[in-house]
């Protein structure tokens, strides 16, 4: 939960593949309150006051998977609209002067687009699939397979991308800059 509220303050991105990576670790622990409880709250330095919170936090997401029918596979609307939010983001970038940093880096991503919607699958956009791929590749590393090719040109390609728009995203949403600043 804390590191859930850090995360979006910081980088919407890595929210998002946190919350993903939180709803794959609860369904290991099959939502199971007690499983939750010893493997992800005991073993960190909580105040035993907060611990209940933090429970709660995670029994809320393991509560909306299982309202959205993700007990299984899948991501809470929450995140995907996130996404969308992203996307559409993505999309003003892709015209506006502000934009043209990501533009750059989106253009160094193209060529790979058409390989990755092989590879990853059904995704409502190219910012979903970008996301995608970012979290198969952290679950690459993670298994110890972090050294593929694949995993590789990931990283290379989509992360500058995500983490150009991410910045952007946040920067927006603390009016630190005015994305239409340049057609005034």
């Amino acid at each position: 939960m804390d590191i859930a509220q850090a995360k979006r303050k910081e980088n919407i991105a890595e929210y998002i593949l946190y919350l993903w990576q939180v709803e794959d670790l609860l369904r290991a622990l099959q939502f199971s309150p007690e499983a939750v409880y010893s493997q992800l709250i005991a073993p960190r330095e909580i105040p035993e006051e907060q611990r209940h919170v933090f429970l709660l936090w995670y029994m809320d997401i393991a509560n909306l998977l299982h309202e959205e029918g993700k007990d299984e596979k899948g991501h809470i609307n929450h995140t995907l609209h996130l996404i969308a939010d992203m996307h559409d983001l993505h999309l003003r970038l892709m015209q506006l002067p502000a934009g043209e940093r990501y533009r750059s880096l989106r253009a160094r991503l193209e060529p790979h687009m058409p390989a990755l919607r092989q590879l990853a699958g059904e995704a409502s956009s190219d910012t979903e699939l970008c996301f995608r791929a970012l979290y198969a590749a952290m679950l690459y590393r993670i298994k110890g397979q972090g050294d593929k090719a694949a995993v590789s040109d990931t990283i290379e390609y989509i992360s500058p991308v995500i983490a150009e728009l991410a910045d952007i995203y946040g920067k927006a949403e603390r009016g630190e800059i005015d994305l239409y600043a340049d057609e005034k």
